[in-house]
């Protein structure tokens, strides 16, 4: 890709993106014509169709599916759900369409540089949309053994495709009729999950809410649905909703996933989780590897069994980009009394090893 068509790219990116984070009530007709003509394809008559106005209420229609574990016993393409044989089909469609390319759309790590054109709109999307909003969104959700299309945030890997078509100059023939059903419904739902005999839709989120492409805010949900169906979440990792608008050091203590627990105490905020949680200092002493901040060495409460972990607080070593230092806490071995020997084995370094650090990071 020359120069000249980067900004091209851009803009298809940003056309895309649009597309799989729009909040405007899905196109209904569009979206159950793009399904039709998918089962078509499988040749099945077009099902019943039933919209819910979010992906958890659509779970309620979506029985749970063949367990992944039990699919060496299949005999024949016969044997396979109408999820399933769609899954085998876009699997083909996508090895035809890389053939065309010139390349694979390799999901996971890419080896060497990748093309510029992957770089401006495959790669950020991916990022985004399957990273940054789609993984959150699962785990928030009971989807064991449910098949799931993920309409508008499935924008990301059609873009790849339609961007080697626009911009990169490649003829799909006759295969562009194939993914044509598949772009539509990027273009106008939410998740959906394919069944016998009825498929079921969701509706698009009503807000979602990003920072630095990732599911994130500060105030309330950063995902919501019309019917009130949300997902709260920081940085992109799913929290309770306490976290956001109440926590305190009893739900802190009671929380059993410790990122839940750091990122309620940073909402907290560190000086009144020490003194709200009664926090007993073992021992403070200056950062040789920050010079001009402190190594705080604190006693936690007890767990179930009896034991009080530690917990060494510290200061980054470089500024955030509103220029703070953000105070941060990391957890370390209980018999450990002194901080900077617990800010060491934090590096996988002895205490006097750390101390010659010229600045950590």
């Amino acid at each position: 890709m020359s120069e000249r068509r980067r900004p091209v790219a851009a803009d298809l990116h940003d056309e895309w993106l649009g597309w799989a984070l729009s909040t405007r009530p899905a196109d209904r007709p569009a979206a159950e014509a793009a399904v039709t003509s998918l089962y078509a394809r499988l040749g099945r008559p077009a099902p019943a169709f039933v919209w819910a106005d979010s992906p958890g209420a659509a779970l309620e229609h979506v029985p749970r599916g063949i367990p992944l574990r039990a699919f060496n016993r299949l005999n024949s393409a016969a044997d396979l759900s109408a999820g399933q044989r769609l899954a085998t089909l876009v699997s083909g469609l996508r090895h035809a369409l890389d053939q065309r390319v010139g390349h694979d759309w390799n999901p996971g790590w890419s080896p060497g540089r990748p093309h510029r054109l992957d770089a401006v709109v495959r790669d950020p999307l991916r990022e985004t949309l399957r990273d940054g909003v789609c993984s959150p969104i699962r785990l928030a959700l009971p989807l064991a053994d449910r098949l799931t299309w993920y309409g508008q945030h499935d924008a990301y890997w059609i873009a790849h495709y339609d961007a080697w078509s626009r911009i990169g100059g490649r003829h799909y023939g006759s295969l562009s009729a194939h993914l044509e059903p598949w772009a539509d419904l990027a273009r106008s739902c939410g998740w959906w999950w394919p069944l016998e005999d009825r498929c079921v839709l969701a509706e698009r989120p009503r807000s979602i809410r990003l920072r630095d492409g990732r599911l994130h805010h500060d105030d309330g949900p950063a995902v919501t649905f019309p019917d009130g169906w949300s997902v709260h979440a920081l940085g992109g990792f799913v929290v309770p909703e306490w976290v956001i608008t109440g926590p305190t050091p009893e739900k802190i203590a009671a929380e059993p996933n410790v990122e839940v627990r750091r990122l309620a105490i940073e909402r907290l905020g560190w000086t009144r989780y020490i003194e709200e949680a009664g926090l007993r200092l073992v021992a403070a002493a200056p950062d040789p590897g920050n010079p001009g901040f402190d190594l705080e060495l604190y006693d936690l409460p007890r767990t179930a069994l009896g034991r009080r972990p530690r917990v060494l607080l510290a200061v980054n070593g470089s500024a955030e980009r509103d220029g703070r230092r953000r105070r941060y806490g990391l957890g370390v071995p209980h018999f450990i009394d002194d901080p900077v020997a617990a800010a060491a084995w934090t590096y996988g370094l002895s205490a006097h090893h750390y101390a010659l650090l010229a600045r950590r990071t």
